[in-house]
């Protein structure tokens, strides 16, 4: 299998090998994968961040030649530009800045300069930096398949908030539902565990991340749900303060270390 790298901001990954099938999730600039099948104008890859698999356009891939397994540095703002030379590449919130030092990237062998933003904050505690991160996403479309504040999804947010914090999750929330240790009381939840909710079925449908609790003691959960927003978050699940109503149904909380 060859290694191949995301060269684009932002690349769609779809359930199968036609422009018209439904986008998966995306791929970000300087993210890897292995190719695992290339039928000549579209490869399966496997995704180095989290194991997802999906198809994307073999125009929109080049070959790793210095693939990088260790978790990379991320861009935390909206306005680094990668000169490549050829040309030039908005990098998108949360994109990978290869092997960056020094005020470099090594892209194609060779060292090319980068000022980045990067997800380097150690002196924050975990709620803080979790706000930190978050703030960016507030207000972003809901978009199927989304990683980033132009359009995010819920297991999105959650997967790209914890990468940033150095934790990599798996893609879809009935994924992430299976990762680290089940809180049993919400008054026991903290900051960054892993709320999850289900439909009339049963099935985990939907995931949100836990924040501080408000000024009047009520826990916050931010999820993406026609936006990316913070609401309530009782027993019952996600209150709505906007309609007045419960929006998901309450399934377990989890939490990843």
């Amino acid at each position: 299998m060859s290694s191949v790298i995301c060269p684009l901001s932002i690349v769609p990954v779809r359930s199968e090998p036609s422009d018209r099938a439904e986008m998966v999730t995306q791929w970000l600039f300087g993210e890897t994968a292995e190719v695992l099948e290339d039928n000549g104008k579209w490869s399966r890859l496997c995704f180095d961040h989290d194991g997802y698999e999906g198809w994307v356009d073999n125009k929109q891939i080049v070959v790793c030649t210095t693939p990088n397994l260790d978790p990379d540095l991320r861009v935390i703002d909206q306005a680094t530009i990668a000169d490549l030379g050829e040309r030039q590449v908005l990098l998108p919130y949360g994109g990978v800045v290869p092997f960056y030092t020094d005020g470099t990237i090594l892209w194609n062998e060779q060292r090319l300069p980068v000022q980045a933003v990067t997800n380097h904050r150690p002196e924050l505690e975990r709620a803080d930096l979790l706000e930190f991160y978050l703030h960016p996403f507030l207000g972003a479309p809901y978009l199927w398949g989304g990683r980033t504040p132009s359009g995010v999804d819920c297991s999105g947010l959650t997967q790209m908030l914890y990468i940033l914090m150095g934790i990599y999750l798996p893609r879809d929330a009935s994924q992430q539902a299976q990762e680290g240790d089940i809180v049993e009381l919400l008054d026991l939840c903290e900051p960054g565990d892993l709320a999850f909710f289900e439909n009339e079925a049963g099935r985990i449908v939907h995931v949100g991340l836990i924040l501080t609790r408000n000024d009047e003691g009520d826990l916050r959960i931010a999820h993406s749900s026609g936006r990316v927003r913070i609401d309530k978050l009782d027993h019952q699940g996600i209150f709505d303060e906007e309609s007045g109503a419960y929006t998901h149904r309450m399934r377990m909380v989890r939490r990843v270390l």
